[in-house]
């Protein structure tokens, strides 16, 4: 790809994997067209608004007891600069009108035509009823470097997350970007694939803090938690393997919008505390349109 206009931040995910804007949803394309996953850097001005759907809430490699599918509203604005700031609303799907705001803002470098990058910071602003995993912290500070070697690209992604808990990630992605030589409905269209390969690295306190927070009611039956030694959780602090995942987005690019389906496998390991987590299947919808 050639030109990038805007990038979008997780929860995620991407923060990377989180509910919320996804730092991997970059907007650029061939003549300024919108495509997901990708990150090239072009100083334009330019606006986005997006909508989305999840089958389930995945944050850092980690899910919540039961599924919360979601939608979110997302926009962000994108200076010449390469300063940008951006907003997300996120809704549970049978919960409450808003489970969380994220509100936050970064700046986008590039060293070569190959190594480029961003650092940001993410306030989540959770209802109080929230059960969303990711309630458990209430800032993030992001920093992303991605280096092109032509036969696929390397993304490196460090987070600190701080709030109620205190945790560090490194988040790894091999991912293969290309995009089809042919249109489908006219010539200002086209499809684009970004297959990765995913590993996460981290802390992971934030588990227990959503088990305190929720009093365990979701999480173990009483004569399980009888007999529950809290003192487990001194493992959460470990910095190690959480997760891998394969994700296959593809996505339909028109010169001001795309339209994107992905679908990841999760798989969670290292799982500590009293949280179980299982391998999964995820499904994402999106959709965003560029103004510039």
């Amino acid at each position: 790809m050639k030109y990038l206009c805007l990038l979008f931040f997780i929860a995620g995910s991407n923060a990377l994997y989180a509910a919320g804007i996804d730092r991997n949803l970059l907007v650029t394309g061939r003549d300024y067209r919108l495509t997901a996953d990708t990150d090239t850097i072009v100083r334009k001005k330019s606006v986005s608004v997006g909508v989305s759907y999840g089958s389930d809430a995945l944050f850092f490699g980690r899910t919540g007891p039961i599924k919360y599918p979601f939608v979110t509203g997302d926009a962000i604005y994108n200076s010449k600069s390469g300063v940008f700031v951006y907003g997300s609303v996120l809704k549970v799907l049978g919960y409450a009108p808003v489970d969380e705001v994220d509100l936050g803002g970064g700046y986008f470098y590039k060293f070569s035509k190959s190594f480029s990058g961003a650092v940001s910071y993410t306030r989540f602003i959770f209802n109080k009823n929230a059960n969303v995993i990711k309630s458990a912290s209430s800032n993030d500070i992001n920093f992303k470097n991605a280096y092109d070697w032509k036969l696929f690209k390397t993304t490196v992604v460090l987070d600190y997350l701080f709030g109620k808990s205190n945790d560090f990630f490194t988040t790894v992605s091999t991912s293969k970007y290309f995009e089809s030589s042919w249109s489908i409905f006219d010539d200002n269209d086209y499809l684009s694939f970004n297959p990765s390969f995913n590993v996460i690295l981290g802390t992971q306190n934030f588990v227990q803090r959503y088990e305190v927070d929720h009093n365990y009611q979701h999480v173990l039956p009483p004569s399980v938690l009888e007999n529950l030694n809290l003192s487990a959780a001194r493992r959460n602090r470990v910095f190690n393997v959480l997760n891998y995942s394969f994700k296959v987005p593809v996505a339909y690019n028109r010169p001001h919008y795309t339209l994107e389906a992905s679908w990841r496998y999760s798989m969670p390991v290292n799982v500590e505390g009293t949280l179980e987590n299982r391998r999964e299947s995820f499904f994402n919808f999106t959709f965003y349109y560029l103004f510039y």
